[in-house]
């Protein structure tokens, strides 16, 4: 290496240490404003997801590189965070074991500075919400190839829990296994939406091992851990990057969903409502009166007040032999005047009617 490019090197270095200390007092400066709000406020709310959803709109918006949009995003995710738990650690429910996509949902949400409280099931996590055990839960309601969660769906229309923010996240499933030969792999563990998500590639590459649907995928990398069958045969699992890291697991495979663009989205369960962000999403649980052209009628008042609808699904409703419930995600938050002039011509149509909650429209 030349004097030159040594000296360079140098004052490149330099000149990083100088802006890191300034980061470190602009970073400890933010944090004591944080923690004054956090005086001042009354209402004892930790957690404002429409005012960092704003902050990372904006800083997004100004950011010129070379830093990407979603790099920006990741790293005052992580500021917010650390603030945040000056004030207090909030506790975040998820589905578990650690190693989950879940998992994954809850960390780009509200980053390290929190306390992760590990379910056994998706009625876990709104029970942990409900009862006080958890600040906030995290639950998977949609994948982009495989549709709806409808469990979540179901357990949305009797909890008294509100949406109050959604993740979405990129779906890249990994072949994990304490095996290093993929031949001798003999059976598959995955949930079952992993399973339906790599069907091609299992058909393609290992056709003739029997596939099985557990809880979560990270239950499955943990199961495998110790399934080593007696006749040289052993298991693998569907699951994350992570979760091999988790569980000292092989990769065999990455990459192995059937459509590269597979994405999962989560809602973020609180017990309180969110205030409005300038981007937001309402979803709604209608049902239909027994009569001609009702779940017309439910619909115009969308379009005359110029709410744009962008999920309609149907769900069997829980009392009464094939009645419906439509869950219903439409542009805009509740106290928006034409979103809630829309709600209070559909309750009036409706014969039931249930705001599950306005929140930010996920940011990246």
């Amino acid at each position: 290496m030349s004097d030159q490019l040594i000296k360079q090197l140098k004052q490149h270095r330099e000149q990083i240490d100088v802006i890191d200390a300034q980061i470190l007092r602009l970073v400890n400066a933010r944090a004591e404003h944080a923690r004054h709000i956090g005086e001042l406020k009354e209402d004892g709310v930790i957690y404002r997801p429409e005012r960092e959803a704003q902050v990372l709109r904006r800083l997004m918006k100004e950011n010129t590189g070379p830093l990407s949009a979603e790099a920006v995003a990741s790293i005052f995710r992580s500021v917010m965070s650390n603030c945040r738990a000056l004030e207090k650690e909030l506790a975040v429910a998820f589905l578990g074991p650690l190693g989950t996509y879940s998992e994954e949902a809850a960390l780009k949400q509200f980053g390290e500075g929190k306390m992760a409280v590990v379910c056994g099931s998706i009625d876990e996590v709104f029970r942990s919400v409900e009862a006080g055990q958890a600040d906030y839960g995290i639950v998977p309601v949609e994948n982009s190839n495989e549709g709806a969660v409808g469990l979540t769906l179901d357990l949305l229309l009797t909890s008294p829990l509100k949406v109050c923010g959604e993740v979405t996240i990129p779906i890249h499933h990994c072949l994990l296994s304490k095996q290093s030969d993929i031949q001798k792999i003999s059976h598959v563990f995955s949930h079952a939406q992993s399973l339906a998500q790599c069907h091609e590639w299992l058909n393609k590459v290992l056709p003739a091992v029997e596939r099985e649907a557990v809880t979560s995928n990270a239950r499955a990398a943990q199961m495998i851990h110790d399934l080593i069958a007696s006749d040289g045969t052993f298991a693998a699992a569907i699951a994350s990057k992570r979760a091999a890291e988790l569980f000292n697991l092989n990769v065999l495979a990455e990459n192995i969903e059937d459509d590269p663009n597979n994405t999962t989205r989560f809602l973020v369960l609180s017990p309180h409502e969110v205030a409005p962000s300038g981007q937001d999403k309402t979803s709604l649980v209608i049902a239909a009166k027994n009569q001609p052209g009702a779940i017309v009628a439910l619909l115009e008042p969308l379009a005359q007040h110029g709410v744009s609808m962008t999920k309609l699904e149907s769900r069997p409703a829980k009392e009464g032999r094939w009645e419906y419930v439509f869950y219903v995600d439409v542009e805009g938050h509740a106290q928006d005047v034409n979103v809630a002039s829309a709600l209070q011509e559909i309750e009036k149509r409706a014969s039931f009617l249930k705001c599950l909650g306005s929140y930010p429209v996920a940011v990246i």
